[in-house]
């Protein structure tokens, strides 16, 4: 029987919540699928942590994490911690130390789930946005200079290296080859002089070796818009990471919740473990009260057994999901009903 190494970061808030309902379902259907996860937790890699010792991790984190097969993380985030310090304490080192260039986020309009948008019809809206991940506009080339000053000031550099875009390029034709063939390239080239042409030029070179795939670019001001009008028209979108970041909860809540949406931190190459997370955050307004919503964690769980070469039991689980918000009137808050989440969990388990 084939065993996967699996780590869990909890996080903070809502994470500690979201991350055993997403456990209970994998150690479902690995049994139904004749493979064994086995899990390490690093219950103490949080907010909480930094606190107290001035870390989000312990320095030899990410040796402990190399040897996994992925890992699963709930959120990261706490009011007391300024966000830039939690993220780039813990997720952003690990993104980038395991080269997980790829961001993927699906976005799919569940049968049972309301979209703001009148367009949105279940069944019709199903696309993938594919964020570049470890380098564009999130840099971290800067400064700041004269700190308290009249004259203060802030440098941030964005950084596009033919290596980085041409890699999540291929990646999303390769994606959009085995979709819908449609893909849409998110730019700014009119109004960003060096980087965001060079990204263009590059979506123009990359598409050669993919003649099936036909391929548009959208400014991202237009983009935006045209995902909220008309969110069928896309099948998988790349973008940069800053405006790969937004568009894709853009179009979480264009899908009817951010607290369904799942995210995959990919090295496609699987020489590092992967990570998979949630999208919603700590929620440190309903942390605590029971009411989480877990599908996030659960779909991040299904896109990380998909990952690991089992995608029939990410199939379980996507079904599964699908299942619960279509046959039953079980929700949680944030979907408009008053269940648990614990409430939640059971009724999917049930129907997986």
């Amino acid at each position: 029987m084939t065993t996967y190494r699996i780590a869990l970061i909890p996080g903070d808030g809502i994470g500690t919540e979201v991350l055993p309902p997403a456990r209970r379902v994998l150690d479902a259907v690995s049994r139904r699928h004749g493979f064994r996860l086995t899990y390490t937790s690093y219950d103490d890699w949080s907010c909480e942590r930094y606190l107290c010792e001035g870390a989000m991790m312990p320095e030899d984190g990410l040796d402990r994490l190399r040897g996994h097969d992925a890992i699963l993380l709930g959120a990261v985030g706490h009011p007391g911690v300024p966000d830039h310090i939690s993220l780039w304490g813990l997720l952003i080192p690990i993104r980038r130390a395991f080269r997980q260039y790829v961001n993927l986020r699906p976005i799919r309009v569940f049968d049972g789930v309301d979209s703001p948008v009148r367009s949105a019809a279940p069944g019709a809206v199903d696309l993938v946005v594919v964020r570049e991940n470890t380098e564009g506009e999130y840099s971290e080339i800067g400064g700041r200079l004269h700190r308290g000053l009249p004259d203060e000031l802030a440098v941030q550099e964005a950084v596009f290296t033919r290596t980085g875009v041409t890699r999540v390029v291929d990646y999303a034709f390769g994606l959009a080859a085995g979709r819908g063939g449609r893909l849409t390239s998110a730019t700014k080239s009119n109004g960003i002089v060096h980087t965001l042409p060079f990204w263009d030029e590059l979506v123009a070179e990359r598409s050669a070796g993919h003649p099936r795939v036909a391929w548009e670019q959208e400014h991202i001001d237009a983009l935006a818009a045209k995902l909220v009008l008309d969110p069928a028209r896309y099948d998988v979108i790349v973008a940069s990471n800053l405006f790969g970041d937004i568009l894709s909860d853009l179009a979480a809540a264009v899908a009817g919740s951010i607290g369904i949406a799942p995210a995959a931190n990919l090295n496609p190459e699987r020489e590092f473990p992967s990570m998979f997370e949630p999208v919603h955050g700590s929620a440190p307004d309903i942390a605590g009260r029971g009411i989480a919503n877990p599908l996030g964690a659960i779909w991040s769980a299904g896109l990380m057994l998909d990952h690991l070469g089992h995608r029939a039991a990410s199939e379980d689980i996507t079904g599964a999901i699908a299942s619960v918000l279509a046959t039953t009137d079980v929700r949680t808050p944030d979907l408009g009903g008053t269940a648990t989440t614990e409430q939640f969990t059971e009724t999917l388990l049930e129907l997986l």
